[in-house]
């Protein structure tokens, strides 16, 4: 199967759920729900990403958005590179994170099992978007 999302209306709204590996708690520290919230705030601002509802949880984050003409599935793409990135990189170097060296490992572990990540992996490969309205 794919690991790309598919989007089939560009224009539409979607609901999309995405997950941490494993199901990790790692949105339980407020510093690494703000690394989601300011990648959404700057897609909202300057990549064309409209967003209806969000919601992070202990573990996945809701969103319902589209795309202002721009394409979803890119958007969602470098929105969750980009908070893998920063989330692995704020765990890494948080000394004082209780947890951070079996973190650490369960994203190892969970890279190792895909031939295309390297290092460490935050999300879960995912579920199809949901359309809920079409612009049409």
């Amino acid at each position: 199967m794919s690991r790309n999302y598919k989007f089939y209306n560009k224009e539409g709204v979607y609901f999309v759920s995405f997950a941490t590996v494993y199901w990790l708690d790692i949105f339980t520290r407020s510093s690494y729900a703000d690394v989601v919230v300011e990648a959404l705030d700057y897609r909202q601002k300057n990549m064309g990403m409209e967003l209806f509802a969000w919601c992070i949880m202990p573990s996945h984050v809701h969103l319902i958005f589209s795309a202002k003409d721009k394409n979803p599935g890119l958007l969602l793409g470098k929105l969750k590179e980009h908070t893998s990135k920063q989330t692995q990189k704020d765990i890494n170097d948080n000394f004082q994170e209780s947890r951070r060296e079996w973190l650490i490992e369960m994203m190892q572990k969970a890279a190792s099992r895909r031939s295309n990540v390297e290092g460490g992996q935050l999300w879960q490969h995912h579920n199809q978007p949901v359309e809920l309205r079409s612009n049409e």
